[in-house]
Formats: structure tokens, sequence, C-alpha cells
């Protein structure tokens, strides 16, 4: 994978570098936003990972423009921010996964592999699209068909994360980590309350359901 690496922290950066090359990828690794936001608008990468606290430009900012300007390259924040408002306000602007510090490489490996698989995001600044459903996250509007639907905050980012792992079975487990950031509690039914929430304002009006139950495994949103 063609990578960029924004990290402010120069021991980490030549940790991660050397790490990544080793594996296999291109790296090109930058230590503030504003370059961070310049190479990810003129250059063509397979994945960013992206620190929040960078100096000048923040990530929260880089990847709002980089969103706000069409580009529908996958990011993965990896921060020592570990808040589930920051890992929602991470989903909201766009990002396709969450990575806290301190991680096991191997992990962020399996994250990378993982960005590889997923389907692209339709460009277009923010929308993301699966079938008739339309997810605007610059503006949090959600439609299907053309008509509103009005969400929850907890409904929208359950939603949002299912819409940018489009055809990806996520697991009980993954989804309670990323919404609440909790070890999920196989007797909760927590998820699937959520779930049923959302599905009955995306799926129970209109004629063909979006959002699936894969039996013993977890959910998918897919056409």
């Amino acid at each position: 994978m063609q990578l960029l690496l924004a990290e402010d922290e120069q021991k980490t950066i030549d940790y991660l570098t050397k790490g990544l090359r080793e594996d296999g990828h291109a790296v090109d690794a930058v230590g503030n936003g504003a370059d961070a936001l310049a190479l990810a608008l003129g250059g063509e990468f397979d994945a960013i990972i992206l620190d929040v606290m960078l100096p000048g430009l923040d990530g929260w900012e880089v990847l709002r423009r980089l969103r706000a300007a069409g580009r529908v390259t996958p990011v993965l924040f990896l921060t020592a921010r570990d808040h589930v408002e920051d890992r929602v306000r991470g989903l909201d602007l766009g990002a396709n996964d969450y990575l806290i510090k301190p991680f096991a490489f191997a992990e962020l490996l399996a994250r990378l592999r993982n960005l590889a698989r997923l389907p692209r995001a339709a460009p277009g600044g923010g929308l993301v699209a699966v079938g008739d459903l339309e997810i605007d996250t610059l503006r949090h509007r959600v439609t299907r068909a053309g008509q509103g639907l009005r969400l929850t905050s907890k409904e929208y980012a359950l939603l949002l994360l299912l819409a940018r792992n489009q055809g990806r079975v996520l697991s009980r487990t993954l989804i309670a980590e990323a919404l609440w950031g909790v070890f999920y509690d196989q007797q909760s039914n927590a998820v699937d309350a959520l779930v049923r929430r959302l599905r009955a304002k995306l799926d129970t009006p209109f004629e063909t359901p979006l959002l699936h139950t894969i039996r013993g495994t977890g959910y998918v949103l897919d056409r």
C-alpha cells in the first residue's frame, strides 16, 4: 500500500516507517497537519494514518478539509485520545477506523489490510451512499429514497459505522467498542436494541431492507 503517515512524535514516525516499509508498504511521513493535508490533496494514497494532535492543523481539521474536498481516501486515526466522544467525532468527520495508543503493531497492520478491502465511499464531498440511502456527513443529514430520516446521535453513529463498512459484517463486540468504548458483555442487548431502533427508521418504511442480521455473527449494511 502507498501510505501517508502524519505523526508529530519523531520516535513514533521512525518506528512506524521502519515497520511499515519492512512489511512492504511505501510510506510518506510528515510531522504537521498542513503538510499532511497538502500531500493528501496532491497525491494518491491507499490509506492515511493520521494522528489527532498535530501541530498547526489538528487531525480533525485535516480530515474535515480532506472530505470537504471530495477525497475519499481511507483514514485511520492513530491517537492517545480514547474517549467515546472522540471516536464518534472521528466517524462523523469521515474516518474509517480508530486505533488507540499504545497499540500492537500487528493490529495496525491488520487494520490497514482491512482498509484495503473496504469498498470506497461514493465521491462528492462528505457523501456516503448505499443504494438509495445517502448520508451527508458534513451536514449530518440522512435520506433514503429522497425522504429525510430523523436519527438520534447513537443511531446516526451506528448507521455511519455500518455504511463506511458496506458489505462487511460487523460483530456486536466491534460495534459496542466503537460506539460505547466498552468491552462488550455478551449478556447485554444494547447493540441489538440500537439496531432494532435504527431498522425501524431505516428499513420498515421501505420495500427493500438494507440492514441485515447475520445470525451468530453480527450486522451488515448492504443493498
